[in-house]
């Protein structure tokens, strides 16, 4: 069962560990956790976070898998410790306000800057305007349950620095939640940070008052709610993101990720009312990041829910560092448009598992994407146990969206012809090795599956197996080779091509 604890993802009083599904037999199955011997909790899904747990202490693990009593399977028992506590800085005692009006980045900066490594930044109650943030090395920032960090409306507050945007590094405003941007060695190499931890409260980054201002403005494209980048061991946990002027939450160029209950809000307030002018938000973006998690998240946006990514074209694939090995397991979706790998993708992407995830209005779950100029490769991805219900109308086939289910090679294409092979060149992209199994759709909008690859570069090894779905359209299969079907149901008018 492999069970794991990711190193980035231990705190003074918790830690998370995973394992993998088991495969065999009966499909419920139930797995107990145990924590030094004792039984800690029983569940079903493939991950648990162990909570009220002593700082710096090693305690022993073991999961089992069970069905009626009868022990199925067991994992290997894992020892892991616990982080000790460090110091705690108060952002108050910095001068710190949180009355929702005093603009205070000078002072949350200043207690950023003075926390000692392992140590912890604490937001308590309360509303904190503030400009753009950086955090540094082996330190968390942490805010209380009722604690607000609220980006302030005014471009100023956030400087421009060149780094990646839509796959490609442009000049862009700085985020609410930063890395620091402007150190580089000799050879102006950003350096690796390590060990970030991102906990509790709300990141809220006052999108619609920044989007016009950023977008009307020469000096940069728009930020995120939290962009960080060339990080190793970045750890954010039950946090709420919200309102971002581009895609929420960004981490670039990062290694060991883990994304752990947290609340992606970029579509509606508090209150339920729609964030005006909004768009292109999507949720949780790594982008060139290998071994991510995001688990046991709820993610709502007006774009891709999740986007897998790895650079844009000819600068992608010259930077060439891929995302790989991520696992997205046991997320609810709202609107947007799913779990996406792509379209900026020339970096490479392979090994994507998104598991046990439920899809609410969304007019995709499933979306595999991109075109000529690309380049480079997408595949292993394995989309598994999903159930998608989407009753909105407010979406409909698209040059960017075809439905519930899609592997498109002419994303975002104006005009394309199947037939009208090009020369196969670098930048001719690859799709290959995709599955999807065990998948309930019932969708008002849209194609049940599409698949569509380039003439002269066919999608190839496609696998769709236990698929059932209602949708005004079937399927549609054009360039695609070795695509095997088992126990695939569609009710409406199927057509392949």
């Amino acid at each position: 069962m492999n069970l794991y604890s990711p190193s980035e993802a231990r705190t003074a009083d918790t830690l998370l560990i995973c394992w993998d599904k088991y495969q065999e037999g009966p499909n419920v199955i139930r797995y107990k956790v145990y924590v030094d011997g004792t039984l800690f909790s029983c569940v079903t899904c493939t991950d648990e976070t162990i909570t009220g747990l002593l700082p710096d202490r090693e305690y022993t693990l073991r999961v089992t898998a069970e069905k009626d009593g009868k022990l199925l399977d067991s994992a290997d028992p894992i020892s892991v410790r616990t982080k000790p506590v460090g110091e705690i800085l108060d952002v108050k005692a910095f001068g710190a306000v949180g009355d929702g009006e005093r603009l205070n980045t000078a002072q949350i900066q200043r207690a950023i800057d003075a926390c000692p490594i392992g140590g912890t930044v604490y937001v308590p109650d309360g509303v904190y305007r503030t400009g753009a943030l950086f955090l540094k090395s082996h330190m968390t920032l942490c805010l209380s349950d009722k604690a607000m960090l609220l980006g302030s409306g005014n471009i100023q507050d956030y400087p421009v620095y060149i780094y990646r945007y839509e796959g490609r590094e442009k000049p862009r405003f700085a985020s609410l939640i930063n890395m620091p941007m402007e150190i580089h060695d000799e050879n102006g190499t950003a350096p690796v940070w390590e060990d970030v931890t991102i906990r509790g409260g709300v990141l809220n980054a006052n999108g619609m008052a920044l989007f016009h201002q950023e977008l009307d403005s020469p000096e940069g494209n728009r930020g995120s709610a939290v962009a960080l980048r060339n990080i190793d061991g970045l750890y954010l946990y039950d946090t709420t993101v919200r309102q971002s002027p581009f895609w929420c939450l960004h981490v670039i160029y990062s290694n060991h990720v883990t994304i752990n209950r947290i609340r992606i809000r970029n579509k509606f307030d508090e209150n339920g009312n729609r964030y005006r002018d909004l768009y292109n938000g999507d949720g949780i973006d790594p982008d060139s990041c290998g071994y991510v998690n995001i688990l046991h998240s709820s993610i709502e946006s007006q774009d891709d829910c999740i986007a897998v990514k790895s650079g844009r074209d000819e600068e992608g694939r010259a930077v060439g560092v891929p995302s790989h090995h991520i696992r997205i397991t046991n997320c609810e979706f709202s609107n947007g448009f799913g779990a996406a790998v792509g379209s900026e993708m020339s970096g490479g992407v392979w090994d994507v598992l998104v598991q046990d995830c439920v899809f609410r209005q969304s007019f995709s779950l499933a979306s595999v994407k991109n075109c000529r100029g690309r380049g480079s490769v997408i595949e292993r991805v394995l989309y598994e146990n999903i159930k998608m219900i989407n009753t909105s109308t407010e979406h409909d086939v698209t040059k960017w969206f075809k439905g519930a289910i899609y592997v498109d090679q002419a994303y975002g294409l104006d005009s394309f012809s199947a037939d009208d092979a090009q020369p196969v060149t670098e930048a001719t992209p690859t799709i290959r090795d995709i599955a999807f199994r065990n998948i309930t759709i019932d969708t008002v909008r849209g194609y049940a599956i599409y698949l569509c690859g380039l003439p002269e570069n066919h999608i190839r090894n496609i696998r769709l197996e236990n698929i059932t779905a209602c949708a005004p359209h079937g399927i549609l299969s054009e360039n695609a080779d070795a695509v095997s079907m088992n126990h695939v149901d569609v009710d409406h008018s199927t057509q392949i091509v």
